[in-house]
């Protein structure tokens, strides 16, 4: 399946059929491909050359109009381009009579034609758009003073309707007609035309362009009005074509304005206020977890052999093995009772989605891997994207091995490693979500092929580990009936979700209190109701801010918007975002991810980063990669004379760098495939930005020196793009890299980790090789006598004379309240580290029955820069 991020490779481009010339005719579709704005630019002498146009496409963003008049229009005596030979199509409607030669005369009224000519545009420009996006929210026409000479007023654009951010444009032929011959207007007839154009394009949020005119032929008219006798006029007849762009009008350059807009707590114009939950779903490999997930999106019941998951895989290597490698994405809408998937006539793509879920909500599934091979990637889903909620799915039927030599690509088993039970990396799986405290749900599958022996073993094990932190499981039944096809959630299953989960989360005042626990089946059908009413019902965090995790007083660094970097793509950009800057490039990057706080519109002028240093190879100081000689090893080992090089590069302060962070400037924004204008905290989207120019220098001789600075510098995972605050603008702050950081745990397994040990590091969308420097344990506590902190040589030292005199219980209490401190340095990249955000720290390797999942859970408590 395609992912958030999904692009079309080759964006629709308005091409002229100006450029086409007199053989048009023996031009293919997939030859017209240069923009509009190249074709004036480069063939305008060539116009008189040009006796007609090839005929108008019957689909494309390009419409041919004899004229836009809202009035019928006058009758003339002769037109020298209706007489002419080349005119062959239509011409009984241009023969003359005895008096004039009528031309498209409407019996419409003026209100009505104005409608049907601005929906025609709407159309022509949804042609243009990827994907040929859908235009969302009512098409909301002017109405028409009667004084024609009013129409003036009526020009200054309206707001952009919502689904053309993305068009690049549509062209309008004036004066032409369908089969393409040159019929032309006079020159008040085409003022005429400009203007009801302007205002049809207004009305849609657009602007016009005049690309061209030329004078094709004469005609002869009589006017015969009562004001003034007889007289006959002979005037020139023009045909002009222009272009129609979408104006990204609403944007915010400066922090100073995002500031103010976020104090309001206004939306920004064109920011999608659909409420979005994401959920990540985890679990072992032979769980079922994409089945599940292509079962509740597409709406068909599975045939046992995994057709359900084929709509979701990504990879050739997962159709053949069967096992998920990556985090694959989809979507599902809720208002109410209903659910809006692909199962509704209407929807075909992400953004009907958008549109039937307004006024509800959004669930954004992030189905990640789980076999052990594909820890990171389990991880990324977990940690790197800040699942609101996690979804744990448990196999009820027979036990099973998970081989630990699995080929990725072909799917066979190897001979590496030994065999892991399925319940067993269920289990880490679980104990890693708990350590997590994300809010949890647990959906048994498989139950069509459950014992009743072995179903009760694994709730008995599942209910203990859950009690044992403090939660309270709910396990949820229905009798309802067994479909996938839901159209709306069975009313029976949302009483019952209503009342035993959702009121008792807010009885407890805390999502973590209470663990659902659903019995599923995606191939009879069973609990897929009850799966629906839950992911319509739970509920969804605050909106994040910047001080959710430190106070601004401690971090005066913060920026006032933050977005975490997942994928980077290079696509080109559509013709009306490249009005936004001057650059030439055609194509700019896109990041993808999410936004922990904040806002960004189009046009924001943000920073990304953090890159090498302008003085730095920026592959000089990344450890190789050697391959792993296990599945699970996935941390680099450097070698000693890549240390020496990486301990170098620390000891440049990161307040000292040049070039770390490279200011960009936002051109397009899509929120889960739709086109906005702006996103807010806590969305998933896509981002595509233009860098600076690069700056130039002058030395007091006068002589210019260029920055050794990339142009287009390689975006990477991990990295973030954030907005400057008000303060850092004002005192001249900037974000600043980190080389390492200190984190703070609460976990008896610390014992394990010894000063030296390389570990893998999750932080945000972060995944880093780091080294432990020092481990030290604060006071207990329960024992305020003892010293503030004790190094990391006698941690794990036994001091007999202390405790002999101590109950083993008291030394097992002191044990549970003891915190740990673990200063760790980064290997590879200087990374932006956010104070308080939660860290996981994993060995490389795998252990018994834990599949590698048995990491440590803390917090970043300081930040070496």
């Amino acid at each position: 399946m395609a992912s958030v991020f999904t692009f079309a490779d080759d964006l629709p481009r308005v091409s002229s059929p100006w450029r086409s010339g007199p053989d048009s005719g023996k031009r293919s579709n997939s030859e017209r491909s240069t923009s509009v704005g190249a074709a004036a630019a480069s063939e305008q002498c060539s116009d008189s050359e040009i006796e007609r146009l090839e005929a108008e496409p019957q689909d494309g963003p390009i419409e041919y109009k004899l004229h836009l008049l809202l009035r019928p229009r006058r009758a003339y005596q002769k037109m020298s381009t209706i007489n002419s030979p080349g005119y062959r199509v239509n011409d009984r409607k241009f023969k003359d009579t005895r008096s004039s030669v009528p031309l498209a005369s409407s019996h419409q009224t003026r209100q009505n034609r104005l409608q049907h000519l601005t929906t025609q545009l709407l159309w022509r420009l949804k042609q243009s758009s990827p994907e040929h996006a859908t235009a969302r929210g009512d098409l909301v026409v002017p109405k028409l003073p009667q004084d024609s000479t009013e129409l003036a007023v009526l020009q200054e654009p309206a707001q952009l309707l919502p689904g053309l951010e993305e068009s690049n444009g549509a062209l309008y032929e004036i004066g032409v007609a369908d089969d393409g011959t040159f019929v032309g207007l006079t020159k008040d007839e085409m003022d005429e035309s400009m203007t009801t154009l302007k205002v049809m394009a207004a009305s849609l949020g657009c602007r016009v362009e005049v690309q061209r005119m030329k004078a094709v032929g004469t005609c002869d008219w009589v006017d015969d009005s009562e004001e003034s006798s007889t007289k006959s006029h002979h005037e020139d007849l023009w045909v002009a074509e222009a272009l129609i762009l979408p104006i990204l009008g609403g944007q915010s350059n400066s922090a100073t304005d995002g500031d103010n807009n976020m104090a309001s707590g206004a939306p920004r114009r064109g920011a999608s206020t659909t409420e979005q939950l994401r959920v990540s779903l985890t679990g072992p490999t032979t769980s079922g977890k994409t089945t599940l997930l292509g079962t509740l999106a597409n709406g068909t019941l599975d045939d046992g052999r995994g057709r359900s998951r084929s709509y979701l895989l990504k990879h050739r290597h997962e159709v053949a093995s069967g096992r998920t490698s990556s985090v694959a994405q989809e979507l599902i809408g809720y208002e109410g009772r209903e659910v809006f998937n692909y199962t509704c006539m209407d929807i075909k793509a992400w953004p009907d989605i958008h549109d039937r879920a307004q006024n509800g909500r959004l669930v954004f599934f992030l189905d990640s891997a789980g076999h052990p091979r594909y820890q990171r990637t389990t991880l990324r889903a977990l940690v790197g994207w800040a699942p609101h909620w996690t979804l744990l799915c448990i196999a009820a039927s027979e036990e099973t091995t998970i081989s630990t030599g699995t080929h990725s690509l072909t799917g066979a088993d190897g001979a590496l490693g030994t065999g892991i039970a399925e319940m067993d990396l269920a289990m880490a799986h679980l104990d890693l979500c708990l350590k997590l405290e994300i809010p949890l749900a647990i959906l048994m599958t498989k139950i069509e092929k459950a014992q009743r022996t072995l179903l009760r073993d694994k709730l008995n094990s599942i209910l203990t580990r859950v009690k044992a932190t403090g939660r309270v499981p709910k396990l949820l039944t229905s009798p309802g009936p067994l479909a996938a096809d839901f159209p709306e959630v069975p009313e029976q299953d949302q009483k019952k979700v209503q009342t035993e989960v959702i009121d008792a989360i807010a009885e407890a005042g805390d999502p973590l209190a209470i663990v659902p626990i659903v019995l599923t089946s995606a191939v009879t059908g069973m609990g897929i109701g009850l799966t629906h009413a839950l992911l319509g019902s739970l509920p969804v965090p605050p909106t994040p801010t910047a001080q959710d995790f430190v106070p601004l007083a401690l971090n005066p660094e913060q920026p006032a918007a933050l977005f975490h970097i997942d994928e980077v793509f290079e696509l080109s950009r559509s013709r009306a975002h490249s009005t936004l800057d001057q650059s030439t490039n055609g194509s700019a990057p896109v990041v993808t991810g999410y936004l922990r706080f904040g806002k960004l519109s189009i046009g924001d002028k943000v920073v990304l980063g953090p890159f090498p240093a302008d003085d730095e190879d920026p592959g000089a100081f990344v450890p190789n990669d050697h391959p792993s000689p296990g599945y699970g090893l996935s941390i680099p080992h450097p070698l000693s004379a890549e240390y020496a090089r990486l301990s170098a590069r620390h000891g440049l302060s990161a307040l000292k760098t040049e070039g770390e962070w490279r200011t960009a400037t936002i051109v397009n924004i899509r929120e889960l495939r739709l086109p906005v204008q702006a996103i807010e905290a806590g969305q998933a989207g896509s981002i595509q930005v233009v860098f600076d120019e690069i700056r130039e220098e002058q030395s007091e001789s006068g002589d210019v020196i260029e920055k050794k600075r990339n142009s287009t510098p390689r975006i990477r995972k991990g990295q973030v793009l954030a907005m400057p605050s008000r303060h850092m603008i004002e005192t001249g702050l900037s974000l600043q890299a980190s080389t390492g950081f200190i984190a703070s745990f609460k976990d008896l397994d610390l014992q394990t980790l010894t000063v030296g040990n390389l570990v893998n590091a999750y932080v945000g969308m972060v995944r880093a090789a780091v080294r432990v420097l020092r481990v030290t344990r604060q006071r207990s506590q329960l024992d305020p006598i003892k010293s503030a902190s004790e190094e990391a040589d006698d941690v794990f030292a036994m001091n007999e004379n202390i405790e002999l005199e101590r109950t083993k219980s008291e030394t097992d209490l002191d044990t549970c309240n003891t915190e740990h401190h673990v200063t760790l340095e980064l290997l590879s990249n200087r990374e932006w580290i956010e104070l308080g955000a939660r860290v996981v720290l994993l060995e490389g390797g795998i252990k018994d029955k834990s599949g590698g999942l048995d990491g440590l859970v803390g917090k970043v408590i300081e930040v070496a820069e």
